[in-house]
């Protein structure tokens, strides 16, 4: 039987719009002189998934979608993946430095996927500089989180040039959705459990009000998350109350972005983590830190308050059943862009973050899991476009998404090529912000990529300076 999508899953869908695109990317940097006659083809590609599909169910999966939209999507297999359409060849105009390569996949990245074919898409890239190559992958974000995303990539990937030989499985059943009729008879009873998830919903969500976005800005709403932990819910640790100022990047965003990325050095950033008592996270959301206040100094826009961060969190281990493509709940803390000391913002992210580990510590932050079980299936697309747009016109429910991923500490290939990064490309939306860092590391590197609304932030390559010039000035601060 095909699996169903999650709600959570099945909100990537709901929310989509033209200028909020729900795919999620990885730009794979390569050295093609160690591949089988120096060179990386479009054909040993298409091989390559042909024989690893098995691997990375994402992608060979379909959306099958329920008749009247009664109830959240199941995925289907697809056994003729159409390879021809999804692996797709291009080249970059001399001297293919990497501005034009940023360029080049920020216009892939604001294309909208086809809902009628498994959800991804590949590009092979030529014509980078210095001999290179690059491999863009975007994957929707209904079938894949950071951690499954990593995992793809893993199938993908070798630990030699020479690639392993993988025997597929035994010949089986593709898994197909339930009859129409079914479906439908599904659908009907999730209307009518419903309002029970609902109860439950409101039920575990009032001791945990001050954490959810927007509504936790609401004044009363600590005072009564407190109140109501008081009187026999579990006891959590307290947040701080988070205004979200406004800032350049803050409201409606436009279908078109900006993609810019960079490299810095794994051991300096642990060289500060030890020295000042940290975790790399903390470092990593410092630079990050410096590097907006910086960058809001320059255009005299900086708030008097700290900026807030989504921080999405696996949560995988806390489902129960079928296990939902993806597992993250939603952490919010604050950057001290506000604090001119580069110590002083480090240890005030520490602080941020501990309070949140405390918090998650205690009990995991599933308001959102939650929020999205509680809505009817039937409702849930058109409350979610609602509350996205009422949401980026009112009150932010945050600054911007920072997000960092841990990767492999070891040389990988791809066809016989070495990877020489992995730049992550993320989503940006109207109710997130209009900036999205995203860091995955590998191979001694933090691998740093940033995706802009091409409007709000037009310079989105000065950010790459100014982390790398925030790691410069924090190794030279005394703890």
């Amino acid at each position: 039987m095909a699996r169903q999508l999650s709600a959570l899953d099945a909100q990537f869908l709901n929310f989509e719009t033209s200028s909020n695109l729900a795919h999620i990317a990885g730009l794979a940097v390569l050295d093609p002189s160690t591949a089988p006659g120096g060179e990386v083809t479009r054909a040993a590609l298409i091989e390559l998934i042909k024989e690893r599909a098995h691997l990375a169910p994402p992608l060979r999966r379909r959306l099958v979608q329920v008749p009247f939209r009664l109830d959240h999507p199941y995925w289907a297999e697809d056994r003729e993946i159409d390879f021809d359409y999804h692996v797709r060849e291009i080249a970059l105009p001399r001297p293919g430095d990497d501005h034009q390569l940023g360029e080049q996949v920020a216009r892939l990245h604001s294309r909208r996927l086809d809902r009628r074919r498994p959800l991804w898409e590949l590009y092979l890239i030529h014509g980078l500089s210095g001999g290179r190559i690059a491999v863009y992958t975007k994957v929707h974000h209904s079938a894949i989180d950071g951690v499954t995303g990593a995992e793809v990539l893993a199938a993908l990937m070798d630990l030699g040039p020479e690639p392993r030989r993988e025997t597929p499985p035994p010949e089986s059943e593709p898994d197909t959705p339930p009859e129409t009729v079914e479906m439908i008879v599904r659908g009907v009873g999730r209307v009518l459990e419903n309002p029970g998830a609902a109860v439950r919903f409101l039920a575990g969500v009032m001791p945990r009000l001050d954490e959810i976005p927007v509504v936790s800005q609401i004044p009363g709403t600590g005072l009564v998350s407190r109140v109501v932990r008081g009187i026999g819910a579990e006891p959590l640790p307290g947040l701080p109350r988070m205004t979200v100022p406004r800032t350049p990047f803050s409201g409606p965003i436009s279908p078109h972005r900006r993609f810019a990325f960079g490299t810095l050095p794994l051991a300096d950033v642990k060289r500060i983590k030890n020295a000042f008592g940290v975790t790399v996270n903390d470092v990593v959301l410092s630079l990050c830190a410096t590097a907006l206040r910086r960058w809001l100094v320059q255009r005299d826009e900086l708030p008097r308050e700290p900026l807030v961060a989504g921080i999405p969190i696996s949560s995988r281990g806390l489902t129960e059943g079928d296990v939902p493509a993806n597992e993250v709940v939603l952490a919010m803390a604050t950057l001290p862009t506000d604090v001119a000391d580069p110590g002083e913002r480090l240890r005030g992210v520490s602080r941020s973050m501990k309070t949140v580990k405390d918090r998650y510590a205690a009990a995991p932050a599933t308001w959102l899991l939650e929020f999205s079980e509680a809505m009817p299936a039937a409702l849930s697309g058109l409350a979610d476009r609602a509350a996205f747009r009422i949401a980026s016109r009112t009150a932010s429910a945050m600054n911007l998404m920072v997000s960092n991923v841990p990767g492999p500490q070891f040389p990988l290939y791809m066809c016989g090529a070495r990877l020489l990064a992995h730049y992550p490309v993320s989503v940006i939306t109207d109710v997130s912000g209009g900036i999205n860092i995203t860091v995955f590391s590998y191979d001694g590197s933090l691998d740093v990529g940033i995706v802009v609304d091409r409007d709000m932030v037009p310079d989105v390559w000065d950010f790459i300076d100014y982390l790398r010039d925030a790691l410069d000035e924090l190794s030279r601060t005394n703890p």
